[in-house]
Order: C-alpha cells, then structure tokens, then sequence
C-alpha cells in the first residue's frame, strides 16, 4: 500500500522559514505531479505549489518568491521550502502525489495526512 507521511510543520515567528517534507513509500514504479495543498481554518483548500516529473514548478500567487518546491525522485520525496513566513500562510499543509505502483500497474492520485504551520509571534 502506497502512503504519504509528512513532516517539518511547526510554530514559527513571522518572517521566519520552515521546510516540509513529504516522502512516499509502498510498491512505486513511478511518481508524476507532486505538489503541496494547504487548508485554514473555515477556508477551503487551496494549491499552494505543484512540481512535476521534470521539474516544472507552480505557485500560487501569495507565496510567489517565498516558497520553493522541490523533489528527490531517488528518495520518492517532495519538499517545500517556505521563507518569509506571514500569519496568513497559517494552516495544515498536505502532501500530494501522483504515483505508478504495483504489482498490478496503477495510477492514483494519494494525500498525506497533513502537518499544522502556525505562523504566530
């Protein structure tokens, strides 16, 4: 069975820097699009970064130029790099992948469980 476990949420001060990771395990041929989706409270979820197999990015707008989103496909994991944080980028931050799995082929499109950030002073 294929999962998704995250790690590196946390509190931090505003303008400070946090790095979520994500790692994929299970029977994985392959990964496509990975990206990273973020939930506040009485918000809906929303895209925060995507990256795919050849490293393509996407932001959106509010964390252009103070997030980055990379991935090691050696390691079946996808990062995200957030600088400058602001009390707006508070929410829990969940983990999304694309994967090629076995032993029969398969594509499916899989969540991790999500990791708090609380940008606070």
């Amino acid at each position: 069975q294929v999962q998704l476990v995250e790690s590196g949420g946390g509190l931090v001060q505003p303008g400070g820097s946090l790095r979520l990771t994500c790692a994929a395990s299970g029977s994985i041929f392959g990964i496509n699009g990975m990206g990273w989706y973020r939930q506040a409270p009485g918000k809906q979820r929303e895209i925060v970064a995507t990256i795919s197999r050849g490293g393509s990015t996407n932001y959106v707008n509010a964390v252009k130029g103070r997030v980055t989103i990379s991935r090691d496909n050696a390691k079946n994991t996808v990062y995200l790099q957030m600088n400058s944080l602001k009390p707006e980028d508070t929410a829990v931050y969940y983990c999304y992948a694309q994967i090629v799995s076995g032993p029969i082929v398969t594509i499916n499109d899989y969540w991790g469980q999500g990791t708090q950030v609380t940008v606070s002073s």
